[in-house]
């Protein structure tokens, strides 16, 4: 697909990120974060010690979905798990191979980087993701995701 490609996130292309993690909230029913999260992530994403990496998805030079992982470890496999958190295409743009070739890219980073796993979490309402995730083999873990928001640790 060569109108496609894919780019780490920069402090130039911040803004486009932003505005797709919009798109995502909105898709999601969540409100998006405020300016000082906004200055957060920036930070997260370019500091000295990134918590994140960005990647955006172009399709003929426009931006129109990105995905964010992160990497934590199994101690288990005694090797580092990618956590994709987010992956995003804008609605107009869906049904083309972009969420599929983001998903891989993911994937390709996970191996090239020693991951044991890959893990994510879908809402329970977002069937076509479901069905997407389950058509390529990944299997529903057995497990309850607990949270403890912020104001509560």
């Amino acid at each position: 697909m060569p109108d496609c490609t894919i780019e780490r996130l920069t402090e130039r292309t911040f803004p486009d990120f932003l505005f797709l993690l919009e798109r995502l909230a909105e898709y999601e029913h969540l409100d998006p974060p405020d300016e000082e999260g906004r200055v957060r992530l920036a930070a997260d994403a370019f500091g000295d010690s990134p918590r994140f990496e960005g990647y955006l998805c172009r399709f003929n030079g426009q931006p129109v979905g990105y995905v964010t992982f992160y990497f934590t470890y199994s101690t288990f496999l005694a090797r580092p798990t990618l956590f994709l958190e987010d992956l995003f295409v804008l609605e107009h743009y869906r049904g083309r191979g972009l969420g599929g070739r983001l998903f891989e890219f993911c994937r390709s980073e996970a191996r090239n980087r020693g991951c044991g796993r890959m893990d994510w979490m879908v809402l329970t309402w977002n069937e076509p993701s479901i069905r997407f995730y389950e058509k390529i083999g990944a299997s529903r873990l057995d497990w309850y995701t607990y949270r403890l928001d912020r104001e509560k640790l």
